[in-house]
């Protein structure tokens, strides 16, 4: 009789973790860009949450935002801090420690989360304001971009940054193609954190992207993780765009 009392308690378990499981809710779909900027601007005490590191918050952040940084002393104390009550927004680079974020808001409580779609590298590049203290001269002019890009024949343009996990994956597809024998195309790297104006000229608001070009005509473009083959098959495109033009 024992035993049959706990088989049952632990069905009874089961059965309902299985019934929260499909009970609770999905993460809420994720406004738009346009959507996010109208609903942050009309919202009245909106709490503006930077997820990523205090390094990165210091070089470049959207006005008005506190840094939350979930590796930090305090983190879960800043949380407890904040209003449950009030609209708050979150973001990262992209969309991966603001949707960690995110979900340990709603699971407190909060009842009004939205999640920056993209990330600040979406912000930036689609030509939304921030406040950086990028040192003047670090930074390329539209005039250095041209030059490089016009360096060589084929040139392949990495936009990335130091602190994109997605960015450090595509790190050992470029150093594989930059060391295969007869890889035509130059291999340059910017870092966005560092040409925020840059890289809203060029409207580049997904972090990797990869941009081929060829006598400084963008020929290919690829957003988010790009394999080895590819990269070559945009190569080989361009490269037999240019034997047919001879």
């Amino acid at each position: 009789m024992k035993n049959l009392k706990i088989f049952l308690v632990a069905l009874l378990v089961i059965a309902t973790g299985a019934v929260n499981a499909q009970t609770a809710p999905a993460n809420p779909p994720l406004l738009s860009l346009e959507a996010f900027s109208a609903k942050l601007k009309q919202a009245k005490d909106a709490q503006l949450l930077d997820a990523r590191s205090a390094e990165e918050f210091v070089q470049n952040h959207i006005k008005g935002a506190i840094n939350v940084d979930a590796k930090t002393a305090g983190y879960q104390q800043q949380l407890d801090a904040l209003s449950k009550d009030k609209p708050t927004f979150v973001y990262s680079i992209a969309n991966g420690r603001s949707t960690v974020l995110s979900r340990e808001l709603r699971a407190k409580g909060f009842k009004d989360v939205e999640e920056l779609p993209g990330g600040l590298a979406n912000w930036i590049g689609s030509g939304y304001p921030i406040i950086s203290t990028t040192k003047k001269g670090v930074s390329l002019s539209k005039a250095q971009f041209t030059e490089l890009i016009g360096s060589s024949q084929l040139v392949l343009v990495d936009f990335e940054s130091r602190y994109c996990g997605a960015c450090k994956k595509l790190v050992p597809v470029l150093d594989s193609l930059k060391a295969k024998t007869g890889f035509a195309p130059k291999v340059i790297s910017i870092e966005v954190y560092d040409n925020t104006a840059l890289a809203k000229e060029l409207k580049v608001n997904v972090l990797p992207t990869l941009v081929l070009y060829q006598n400084k005509k963008e020929v290919w473009k690829k957003q988010g993780f790009s394999s080895v083959a590819q990269v070559e098959a945009a190569v080989n495109q361009a490269q037999t765009g240019l034997a047919s033009a001879r």
